[in-house]
């Protein structure tokens, strides 16, 4: 393939999959259908929702469960059979799941039809995104492509969070699913068809081993089944874990935790809080081609674990101030946002690209199983103690305790060989590159 053709399908599967990730963005839109959830409860009358007050972020909660889930399973299919087929699951899934909740307000169906059918199709559709796109393109530019593409999923609320406002208050909530299904179903499942992996034998820079050394340009490429006896993984798991379920146990709250100081207006909260998704999502991505995966994630954590802290006082005063608010909020979900860029990155880098779809849905279990303990537990000290501050003293600790975790994947600096004769100049990315493979 030509150079500029090359360039032009890189950058196509890299537009269409940040714009899957826009659609299926919409699991983070949950705290406004929260919301609306708990309203008609509190209205009660014929036709509301009669859930229990602790298991509101069910759906939730086992939606990014299975979302995780079905990571794995999509991985496997995306590495057989490609990513068209794989999002045309996914999207189908999604509308599926919408459309099923449309017609009711029954807890085990919302479980089923959010939680499990739209879940496990977000999987589906995410796990296409992102490993075409990183194969079309050298490793140096790894952490950067992979957090564009997923920005999508986090500035998807953007959009969806004023678009399900107007609908709550113009068709109510049913139908408003009913509206979201369809058009998700549609757009993943279009836009899918713009995703292609590389032919055959395609190296995305021929110029890599100018670069650098053939160590750091070469990376074995780990089976599925090899990384249970690959420390690293375990590491990175536990990291994961902890930075997604804490970043999730806000955003799954978010709008009730500005209601108190924004009211009405709490749902610009959500839509603030995206960009900072999505801009964790790339910085971090970015960052870390320059100063290392490893070194980029201990300071998120550390920096995550510190906005735990400050959230006691400031979001547990209802006489807080809204932008101060919508700041510290913004700054979480800022850092959860860098999980998203850094962990792919790190597949990628560790355990290469032949298997990636499959060991990288492995790895994101992390992500779902967080969600889903954190986010449950959260709510459930929530009902006990009525605040979130217990919440966010567990999570600033386990954060501070996944920092520390994430410096043992830090690589030793090599001693210079004895017998070197002449200096040997190199670009910091590539050293990076090259100390992930010690």
């Amino acid at each position: 393939m030509q150079p500029q053709t090359i360039k032009n399908r890189g950058l196509q599967v890299v537009l269409a999959g940040t714009g899957i990730n826009l659609a299926l963005g919409i699991l983070y839109t949950w705290s406004i259908f929260k919301s609306a959830i708990v309203d008609s409860i509190a209205a009660g009358g014929p036709g509301a929702f009669t859930w229990d007050a602790a298991s509101i972020n069910d759906p939730y909660a086992v939606a990014c469960l299975a979302f995780a889930a079905a990571m794995i399973l999509a991985g496997k299919c995306q590495d057989k059979f490609g990513p068209k087929v794989t999002c045309a699951i996914g999207g189908l899934l999604v509308g599926a799941g919408f459309v099923w909740i449309s017609q009711t307000t029954n807890y085990w169906a919302w479980v089923v039809g959010f939680g499990m059918l739209a879940g496990t199709g977000i999987g589906f559709g995410y796990s296409a995104a992102t490993p075409p796109a990183l194969k079309w393109f050298s490793p140096a530019k790894t952490g950067m492509i992979a957090g564009i593409v997923v920005s999508g999923f986090g500035l998807a609320s953007v959009y969806i969070a004023p678009l399900a406002k107007y609908l709550l208050a113009e068709v109510g909530l049913q139908q408003s699913m009913m509206y979201f299904g369809i058009a998700f179903a549609v757009v993943v499942t279009g836009l899918g068809m713009l995703v292609s992996n590389p032919p055959e034998g395609f190296v995305a820079d021929p110029n890599a081993a100018k670069t650098v050394s053939k160590a750091a340009a070469t990376v074995a490429d780990l089976k599925p089944s090899q990384l249970f006896t690959n420390a690293k993984f375990y590491t990175l798991w536990l990291c994961f874990f902890i930075g997604s379920g804490a970043g999730l146990m806000v955003i799954g709250s978010a709008k009730g935790l500005a209601k108190a100081s924004m009211g009405e207006m709490a749902f610009l909260v959500v839509v603030i809080m995206s960009v900072g998704n999505a801009a964790g999502r790339l910085i971090a991505g970015v960052v870390s081609d320059k100063i290392g995966r490893a070194t980029t994630l201990c300071i998120m954590l550390v920096f995550q674990a510190s906005m735990m802290f400050a959230a006691i006082p400031v979001l547990g005063n209802d006489g807080s101030s809204p932008i101060l608010v919508a700041l510290l909020v913004t700054a979480m979900v800022f850092n959860y946002g860098t999980n998203l860029s850094l962990f792919p990155s790190f597949a990628k880098d560790y355990w290469g690209m032949k298997h990636f779809g499959m060991n990288y849905g492995m790895l994101f279990s992390a992500w779902g199983v967080g969600a889903f303990v954190l986010v449950r537990v959260s709510e459930m000290l929530k009902v006990k103690t009525g605040s979130m501050d217990s919440s966010f003293i567990v999570a600033g600790v386990l954060l501070l305790v996944g920092a520390m975790m994430s410096m043992s994947l830090r690589a030793k600096k090599a001693a210079a060989p004895a017998t070197a004769t002449e200096p040997i100049f190199a670009e910091e990315e590539d050293l990076v590159l090259q100390k992930v493979q010690d």
